[in-house]
């Protein structure tokens, strides 16, 4: 079965000749970044090689959450959060954003601990969060049958609709000067003297003084044709939708064995809360030891399989020329297949907790890649050596909900100006400065 369908997008007929900033990467980093950009009089191309919001941005939860974030992420999150309410104005078209918080079930004194050390990260930001007493779940949740006491609840927190989402922010790019061309790859970057002059394309090269590389899974290999090293591997997640279903929770919920948030259609997404499944390839050697915190803090999660995903990425070219055709033009779409047996676990587990959800099928499922880094929170960064290229990847599962903050950030990392949050713990040199590399525990 096919991944879910983003609202579409329209490509220019051309590529420009010459912009400020090509951004390449059609997803919702990408097109938040060209956004920004474009409304502070700056020319950009976002250029796609496949579809706007084809991969992750459009396969993700929806979730737009504060709730159990890394504390290096939370200041970029409060800025999303503060942008999030406007987006549908902004855009001038629908986003499907809803305030209707969130709330993470704790299932253990031990995990209510937990998220009590977590909740002080909140405080100088002004956000609420508190723990829920057994009785206040039963209020917030009626007909629940859940075994948990307690939960995180974070008011403030909503969702939005990722086949929506990142189609209205490009588009209000293009409305704000952006060139928009999709089904065209960006194949490498043009360096003169260590600076950035332009970049080639498969229909041509564009004259430019910037890029960002918002490639999410992708990210790494058009990276390390560029000579530059970028440590991330993929995640796979898989979600399922439901068919409509009345009197079910409003407030997204992640508890053992599930997650769920209502849909603007009036289903429910389902996927799991607590395991990833990870396909050994090549890079997961090459990488390993860079990866050794996250596997060491993370490995109950992860499910390890060798698929072919092995094959098809021994196959990929790892280095070319600006001439050669290229791996972003042999896959247009990471589509894979979703996991039945994750899917229909959680499922099972979303319908014991919830009994009006037995009412309701599963109207279809999907899964997608998830561009990961060795301490789970994002690069956001220019990168040292090569004057005018940026990088905004990596964000590890978090990309949707922070994707207006992220953009905001690097325009401002972009053009100079004051960043709106202080960039440090997202640059690209942490993995190769001798930084001491993990993830936070109580998240």
């Amino acid at each position: 079965m096919p991944g879910p369908t983003a609202i579409p997008v329209i490509s220019d007929p051309t590529l420009p000749a010459r912009v400020d900033v090509v951004v390449i990467g059609g997803g919702i980093i990408g097109a938040s970044t060209a956004l920004e950009l474009a409304e502070r009089g700056v020319s950009v191309l976002l250029c796609e090689k496949g579809e706007i919001a084809g991969e992750q941005s459009s396969r993700n939860w929806g979730w737009v959450r504060i709730a159990l974030r890394d504390p290096r992420e939370i200041p970029l999150m409060a800025e999303a959060i503060r942008l999030w309410p406007g987006m549908d104005a902004r855009t001038g078209r629908k986003t499907g954003y809803t305030r209707a918080g969130i709330i993470y079930a704790a299932e253990s004194d031990k995990v209510r601990a937990r998220y009590d050390r977590w909740a002080e990260h909140l405080q100088p930001h002004q956000i609420s969060a508190r723990i829920l007493s057994r009785a206040e779940m039963a209020d917030m949740l009626p007909g629940a049958q859940m075994a948990a006491g307690s939960g995180l609840y974070t008011s403030g927190d909503g969702r939005a609709e990722p086949q929506w989402a990142t189609s209205a922010i490009a588009e209000a790019a293009r409305d704000a000067g952006a060139h928009l061309v999709t089904h065209c790859a960006v194949r490498s970057v043009d360096m003169v003297a260590g600076q950035i002059a332009g970049v080639v394309t498969e229909r041509g090269r564009v004259a430019c003084d910037k890029v960002v590389l918002a490639g999410g899974a992708w990210s790494r290999l058009f990276a390390g044709n560029a000579g530059v090293a970028l440590p991330q591997l993929k995640v796979l997640a898989s979600v399922l939708r439901t068919t409509p279903v009345e009197g079910g929770p409003d407030v997204a919920i992640g508890a053992k064995g599930f997650a769920i948030r209502r849909r603007a259609d009036g289903g429910y997404s389902v996927a799991s809360s607590d395991e990833s499944i990870v396909d050994i390839v090549p890079d997961s050697f090459r990488l390993a030891r860079a990866f050794l915190p996250a596997l060491t803090t993370e490995w109950r999660s992860l499910r390890f399989r060798l698929s072919g995903r092995w094959r098809e990425e021994m196959g990929q070219k790892r280095r070319w020329s600006p001439d050669e055709e290229t791996p972003f033009e042999r896959c247009r779409v990471l589509d894979p297949d979703p996991s039945g047996r994750l899917l229909q676990t959680c499922w099972d587990n979303a319908r014991r907790a919830f009994p009006v959800l037995q009412s309701a099928e599963i109207a279809q499922s999907w899964a997608g890649l998830i561009d990961v880094t060795p301490d789970a929170i994002p690069v956001i960064s220019p990168v040292d050596d090569m004057g005018g290229l940026f990088i905004a990847t990596g964000f590890s599962g978090h990309g949707f909900g922070i994707a207006p903050g992220a953009g905001r950030l690097m325009a401002d990392l972009v053009t100079g100006t004051a960043p709106v949050v202080d960039p440090w713990a997202f640059r690209l040199s942490r993995f190769s400065d001798g930084s001491k590399i993990y993830l936070d525990s109580d998240v």
